[in-house]
């Protein structure tokens, strides 16, 4: 059974995010849509369902590395802000953004805090990620056939 690891992230992205847009946990709130996502961020985002794609990128990390709060997904979702003259900088992505999206999924039973550690995806989550790894991995089948002796 193929994993997180065997498929591509932007097909599984996609295809999580629209499962996550049919549970009714998982809204983004009337300021998502004007708000930026950090400070280093210039406007809001282009497309209008950001807010999917990242609760589905946020999942994603979490299965892949472990336990992970808040101060470890700011600096992840952030990017470089220039300053004048001098050279570029890192800022964080925006706090409030991951920490609604991270109380969305535990509302959804996709994730569950661990303690001072952070937070971690439930068994619930873990086989739904690797569901729609699978069908992610059967299309690839169907594009590629020698891609089954992966599989």
């Amino acid at each position: 059974m193929p994993t997180v690891y065997d498929v591509p992230q932007d097909m599984l992205i996609k295809r999580l995010s629209e499962y996550l847009r049919r549970l009714p946990q998982v809204a983004p709130p009337m300021w998502s849509y004007m708000v930026k996502t950090g400070s280093h961020a210039e406007r809001p985002p282009a497309e209008r369902e950001w807010w999917y794609m990242r609760a589905a990128s946020i999942l994603r990390k979490l299965y892949l590395r472990g336990p992970l709060g808040l101060a470890d997904l700011e600096p992840m979702y952030g990017g470089r802000k220039r300053v004048g003259y001098s050279l570029a900088h890192h800022r964080d992505g925006g706090g409030s953004n991951i920490r609604n999206i991270l109380k969305q999924l535990e509302a959804a039973g996709l994730v569950v805090k661990d303690g001072k550690k952070g937070r971690v995806l439930t068994n619930k989550g873990r086989s739904l990620l690797d569901k729609l790894s699978g069908e992610v991995f059967k299309e690839l089948v169907k594009s590629n056939p020698e891609l089954a002796k992966y599989g």
